[in-house]
Order: C-alpha cells, then structure tokens, then sequence
C-alpha cells in the first residue's frame, strides 16, 4: 500500500511562486512514475507534471517554462516548483506515484 502526503499549497499573487512537495511511503518501486496532477473546480483532472524513473520530465504546454519537477530517488519525494503562477493555476494539486494518486490533495490559489 502506498501512502502520499502532500504539503506547500497556499495562497499567492499572480507572478509569485510557490513549491509542492510530496512524500511517498509503503510499496514504492524506484520503477513507477511519479508527479502531480491538478483539478480545477468545474474542469476534469489534467497532468502537471511527471517524471520517469529515469529522470525523464513531461509538462503540458500551459505550464512548460514555469514549472519544474524534482525527484528524490533515495527520499521517494516529488517537488513542484511553480514560478510566474497565473490566475489559471489555481486548482487543488494531487500527487501520483504509478496508478496511486493522493486522496487529498493541496490546495493552490492564485489571486491578487
């Protein structure tokens, strides 16, 4: 079984940035991808951001350039750093690891 825990949302101003950061615990393999997801209200889930065991990335074009992810092979951790963060990114921001993804996520408003 695996556990997530999720900590950084917040409340920030358009332009500023904030850093998520998960940690993963319980059956992890170094194998699975992990990274987050997010989900604005009214709007289906959508991918972030991902990273391969291999240390390969994936970003949507909405975000490319603005975010970045970090993994921690020997930690099991994920971090999203998101910089220049509009309006748009609000959402409330689920980690994944594989097919598991965290039941609560953090919440991320952006907002002057």
């Amino acid at each position: 079984q695996v556990q997530l825990m999720e900590s950084g949302g917040g409340l920030v101003q358009p332009g500023g940035s904030l850093r998520l950061s998960c940690a993963a615990s319980g059956s992890i393999f170094s194998s699975q991808t992990m990274g987050w997801y997010r989900q604005a209200p009214g709007k289906q889930r959508a991918l972030v951001a991902a990273v391969t065991s291999g240390g390969s990335t994936t970003y949507p074009d909405v975000v490319k350039g603005r975010f970045t992810i970090f993994r921690d092979f020997g930690k099991n951790t994920v971090t999203l750093q998101m910089n220049s963060l509009k309006p748009e990114d609000t959402a409330i921001y689920y980690c994944f690891v594989g097919l598991v993804v965290s039941g609560q996520g953090t919440l991320v408003t952006v907002s002057s």
